[in-house]
């Protein structure tokens, strides 16, 4: 089923990156509301993720709506901090948040950011962000919290606090289905999933509060996790949304940071992701960049090269929890027994209208 951006037609980043529907497609969807699933993503990913983000989500959800046709509004908030052309591209592309407010939706998408302070709640955005910490729980049917969202979610509903770790949480991580829930169904007993982060919520923690470990792993801990409430919050520390490349892009920008003495130590490579002969050649860069550290050895940097050697072993997975969360959501909508005949009757009207927009 198609994904259909609803935003400014004009804004050919989002058109482009994820060759979703552009709003000025000739169908009225008024008509049509028990078919659709109408879902918000607030990206708060730093400038230089912000649009490899977009492109991450807007290609799983359109992975993962084979039954559902959906419908995305990006959002900002404002108290991000943001580069001149971040508030641009936020300003061209998104909604703010304080129209995302004053509406209803069927589900959300809050993406994480690096944090400014090691408290949370000195964050800038933090009053903006609890708002819509309470929004959702009334006005969403289900709500996804991604990695850094995921702990300032469960610090602002439960106290919960996270705990730095020794190291970076970095790199795939096999984890083992440990509940039985809709979220999960048709996953293997076992998944792996990217993860990248400095800080845990703890699985002891989460458990004493009520929420309920779908997934988790003895390297990684809690990976995925719910709570339910009037709106059901799915929590995940990992990344079910990231692309071949999105561990090795972070991987060079943390070598670039050391490099320019950003930080004090080398990073480690990220855990279980390349093959043998992309570590030696990491290997080599490393022992280079420690006899050297100049930031122009950046310059030669072989990204083409190692990319060639990466595979998504996580990607059936993350297109399995987001194709049960949005049939989840369409079950869970007022009207989701005409959902349901939409779907199976006149839907293949709709995807004939929207066929020129499609893969």
């Amino acid at each position: 089923m198609p994904v259909y951006l609803d935003r400014n037609p004009s804004c050919t980043e989002l058109l482009n990156y994820a060759s979703v529907l552009s709003p000025d497609s000739a169908v009225d969807f008024q008509g049509y509301s028990a078919s659709l699933i109408d879902i918000g993503i607030i990206n708060n990913m730093p400038d230089a993720a912000l649009q490899s983000t977009e492109r991450q989500f807007l290609r799983l959800l359109k992975a993962a709506a084979d039954r559902v046709n959906v419908r995305v509004r990006f959002y900002a908030m404002a108290e991000v901090p943001r580069s001149d052309w971040g508030r641009h591209h936020t300003t061209t592309c998104y909604s703010p948040v304080e129209e995302l407010l004053d509406s209803q939706l069927d589900g959300l998408i809050v993406t994480g950011t690096e944090p400014r302070t090691s408290n949370l709640r000195d964050e800038p955005y933090w009053s903006t962000f609890s708002n819509v910490l309470n929004w959702a729980e009334e006005s969403t049917l289900s709500t996804i919290w991604s990695c850094l969202a995921a702990h300032a979610a469960v610090l602002g509903l439960d106290g919960i606090g996270r705990h730095r770790l020794a190291d970076k949480r970095f790199g795939l991580y096999e984890c083992e289905r440990c509940s039985e829930h809709v979220m999960t169904t048709g996953m293997s007993s076992r998944v792996v999933m990217p993860h990248s982060r400095w800080n845990d919520l703890r699985e002891e923690d989460l458990i004493k509060s009520g929420y309920t470990v779908l997934t988790r792993s003895d390297g990684a801990g809690a990976d995925a996790f719910i709570r339910e409430g009037k709106s059901l919050f799915l929590f995940f520390q990992g990344h079910p949304e990231y692309d071949a490349n999105a561990l090795l892009l972070e991987y060079r920008r943390d070598i670039g940071r050391y490099l320019r003495g950003e930080r004090d130590t080398y990073p480690g490579m990220p855990q279980g992701y390349f093959n043998a002969d992309a570590e030696q050649v990491l290997t080599r860069i490393q022992e280079q960049a420690i006899r050297e550290r100049r930031e122009d050895l950046m310059a030669g940097f072989p990204t083409g090269l190692l990319e060639r050697t990466l595979g998504t072993p996580w990607r059936s997975a993350s297109v399995r929890l987001y194709s049960n969360w949005l049939e989840q959501l369409s079950a869970m909508k007022p009207n989701a027994e005409g959902a349901a005949e939409f779907v199976q009757q006149p839907a293949g009207v709709l995807s004939r209208r929207f066929a020129a927009g499609a893969d």
